[in-house]
């Protein structure tokens, strides 16, 4: 059986259309197919994963949080005992 089609428009970066133009070329498959594949792929993603451990692909940062940010790193510091622990090898593994 065949399904119902209807079109939808959205605008997207150059960088984006490229990549899709070239995915699409390189595995012979069509942009709509593409398109479709990869937003259903994130709906269900978004819909089975608990939100709070989505990282969304870009986060907007505003001039004073960019410019707070920029100057606690230039504070330098040292790493905590929990830093430490987190970035060792056994930290990583979540070994106890």
């Amino acid at each position: 059986m065949a399904s119902r089609q209807t079109q939808i428009s959205a605008y997207v970066s150059r960088e984006t259309k490229d990549l899709v133009d070239r995915y699409a070329l390189a595995h012979g498959v069509k942009k709509g197919h593409l398109i479709e594949s990869a937003l259903l792929h994130h709906l269900q993603a978004l819909q089975e994963i608990p939100a709070d451990v989505v990282i969304p692909p870009v986060i907007t940062v505003t001039r004073a949080s960019g410019e707070a940010l920029l100057a606690r790193l230039d504070k330098g510091g040292q790493p905590t005992a929990a830093m430490k622990e987190l970035m060792s090898p056994e930290g990583a593994r979540g070994e106890d």
